[in-house]
């Protein structure tokens, strides 16, 4: 399956098939920005914390908003719709690469 997240303000969406495909059965995420990409981490016990998956609509399509994290690499305002996405068994996470975005890649030395 290919799959695609939107990003925006701060906040990751995920359509109802990437959720069951990869997230069923599972309320709360870790988002984390490294390594040029966005990692969604799943929290298999809610007690580990990290960000709720809010249902948006009767489609069950979710949201996951992490601002402090998008802030923090400033990215805040940064919005991006159909972003690719693959699972990494490596990582335990779905892995959003990050589109060129000078202002990240300074930051991070990656330029």
């Amino acid at each position: 399956m290919s799959a695609t997240v939107a990003v925006r303000n701060g906040s990751v969406y995920l359509s109802a098939s990437v959720v069951e495909t990869y997230f069923r059965g599972i309320e709360a995420v870790i988002v984390l920005i490294r390594d040029g990409a966005v990692n969604i981490l799943p929290v298999h016990q809610m007690a580990a914390g990290g960000c709720l998956l809010k249902m948006r609509n009767a489609a069950g399509d979710r949201v996951a908003s992490a601002p402090d994290v998008f802030e923090a690499n400033d990215l805040l305002a940064w919005q991006a719709l159909d972003l690719p996405a693959s699972w990494s068994s490596e990582q335990g996470a779905l892995v959003v690469p990050l589109p060129e975005y000078p202002d990240f890649q300074k930051k991070n030395g990656s330029i």
